[in-house]
C-alpha cells in the first residue's frame, strides 16, 4: 500500500491539483450552458425566420395573382373594346345596306311615276270614248297591276284633296288663283299632279293649286 506524504509544499501542489480540477469542471459547466443558450436562442430565432420567410412567399404570391388580375382585366377590357367596335361596324353597315336599297328603290320609283302619271291621263282620255269600254278595261287592269306592284314596293299615294288646307311643307303650289269660295281663301283648289311617298318619305310632292 501507497502511502503519500505531504509537506507544506506538497500540501501547496495538491491544491493547485484541486483548483485546476474544479476549474475545468466549472470551465465545461459554462460551455455546456452556453452550448444550451445558444441552441435555445437559434430555436426562438429559427420560427421568426420562417414566420418571415412565409409572410414574403405569400406576398409574392398575392403579387402574383394581383398582377394575374390585372392581366386578366386588361384582355377583358380589350375584348369589350373589339365587341363593341364590331357591333358598330355591323349596325353601320346595316345602315348602309338598307339606304343603299332605299337609294336603289327611289330611283326606280322616280323613273316608274311618269309611267303611272300616262297610265291616269290614258284611263281619262278612254273614258270619255263610250265606244272603248275594252280598251279601257285592259288599260285599268295594267294600271292597277303595275300600282299594286310598286304598292308592295313601299309606294303609296300622299293623301290630298280639294279643300285641304296647303301646307307648303307636304306640298308644292304651282299657281294661285282667285278663291272660288272664302271657304277655299289658303286651301287647296285642285290637285294637278298625285305625290308619293316610299315608306315615311315623300318622294314626289303634290303639286296643287292654291286659291287665294
Amino acid at each position: 500500500m501507497t502511502i503519500w506524504h505531504f509537506n507544506n509544499n506538497g500540501s501547496t501542489f495538491a491544491n493547485r491539483i484541486i483548483a485546476v480540477l474544479i476549474g475545468y469542471k466549472m470551465s465545461k459547466k459554462n460551455k455546456a450552458k452556453d452550448i444550451k443558450e445558444e441552441q435555445a436562442n437559434g430555436l426562438e430565432k429559427e420560427p421568426v425566420a420562417v414566420e418571415e420567410q412565409q409572410e414574403q412567399e405569400l406576398t409574392d404570391e398575392l403579387s402574383a395573382e394581383d398582377k394575374l388580375k390585372e392581366e386578366l382585366q386588361n384582355e377583358k377590357d380589350k375584348f369589350l373594346r373589339l365587341f363593341a367596335e364590331f357591333e358598330n361596324y355591323k349596325k353601320r353597315t346595316s345602315r348602309e345596306r338598307v339606304e343603299l336599297f332605299k337609294t336603289a328603290g327611289k330611283e326606280i320609283m322616280l323613273e316608274l311615276l311618269p309611267v303611272l302619271d300616262d297610265f291616269e291621263r290614258a284611263l281619262l282620255h278612254i273614258e270619255e270614248d263610250k265606244e272603248a269600254e275594252e280598251l279601257r278595261k285592259g288599260v285599268l287592269l295594267i294600271y292597277q297591276k303595275l300600282l299594286s306592284t310598286l304598292e308592295k314596293k313601299g309606294l303609296s299615294i300622299c293623301e290630298v284633296k280639294q279643300g285641304d288646307t296647303f301646307d307648303a311643307e307636304i306640298h308644292t303650289a304651282i299657281t294661285q288663283i282667285p278663291a272660288p269660295s272664302d271657304d277655299l281663301k289658303g286651301k287647296i283648289v285642285d290637285v294637278v299632279e298625285k305625290g308619293y311617298k316610299l315608306g315615311d318619305t315623300i318622294i314626289r310632292f303634290p303639286k296643287v293649286v292654291v286659291g287665294q
